[in-house]
């Protein structure tokens, strides 16, 4: 059986390749059916907003492939509670359903996953 994974995104959308990354790798994984899970933490629950307007930093819009990971089997998508409250962000208002997690449950979170890799 397949290790499973889970991609942990820490960068903003607009903070450079990170986020790109992590979504590449998201997509790649779903793809192969491999069992994954995506936690966004930190600056990364900045990519779970909606209405970013990349263009004005020269950046790519990600919103396509955050709608995409639910359709590549990325369906385990997962969101720090704290970090969305130091930002103050509503998990009501986010672009994607995400389970929003305390801390607690987010160290039950990574042990639950057999690979663990932070974009």
């Amino acid at each position: 059986m397949a290790k499973s994974l889970l991609i942990i995104s820490r960068q903003a959308p607009w903070s450079g390749p990170s986020a790109r990354e992590a979504l590449d790798i998201a997509l790649a994984g779903g793809a192969f059916d491999l069992p994954l899970g995506m936690l966004f933490l930190d600056d990364g629950v900045f990519q779970l907003t909606p209405g970013q307007q990349p263009d004005a930093v020269q950046q790519k819009n990600l919103a396509a492939n955050l709608q995409a990971l639910p359709m590549f089997g990325v369906e385990e998508l997962f969101a720090c509670g704290h970090s969305l409250a130091r930002r103050g962000l509503d998990n009501d208002a986010l672009s994607l359903p995400v389970e929003v997690l305390d801390n607690a449950a987010l160290t039950a979170l990574i042990a639950r996953f057999d690979q663990v890799v932070t974009l």
